[in-house]
């Protein structure tokens, strides 16, 4: 009786082991880089750096064109101001054929006569602005 007990525990060590083997054989092609889920876990993990990198870029061009747009429509609406004044002025300019009434100002004498500016150029040289009085017209 004892040789048969024995011989079913080395029975049962032998299953053991060869089911151990099975096992290690499949662990080691689960865990597998190329072909088992350690290579869909370490390509997934690729993908996940990717898209990472992906999400920054975008984020921060999304940023840029917020900042863009930010000054455009500032801009614009300044643009948007001085033409509602253009716009407001126009209402000020006479329709039609008629003409502005202009008044003349006859300066009394020299000394009242309005100063204007005059550029001279000189060869070299910058050109300076010279302030003069108005030539008298001849009447």
């Amino acid at each position: 009786m004892a040789l048969i007990a024995d011989i079913l525990l080395v029975a049962g060590a032998l299953g053991t082991a060869l089911y151990c083997m099975i096992l290690a054989r499949r662990l080691r092609r689960f865990n597998d880089l190329e072909k088992g889920v350690g290579g869909a876990i370490a390509a997934l993990s690729t993908q996940v750096d990717d898209m990472t990198r992906a999400l920054d870029a975008a984020r921060s061009s999304a940023q840029d064109s917020s900042g863009t747009l930010t000054q455009l429509t500032d801009r614009a609406d300044g643009v948007a101001q001085r033409l509602e004044l253009l716009v407001a002025s126009l209402h000020d300019v006479p329709m039609g054929d008629e003409k502005p009434k202009q008044t003349e100002l006859e300066p009394k004498s020299t000394s009242e006569r309005p100063l204007s500016f005059i550029r001279s150029r000189a060869v070299g040289k910058p050109d300076p602005l010279i302030l003069r009085g108005r030539p008298e017209v001849a009447e």
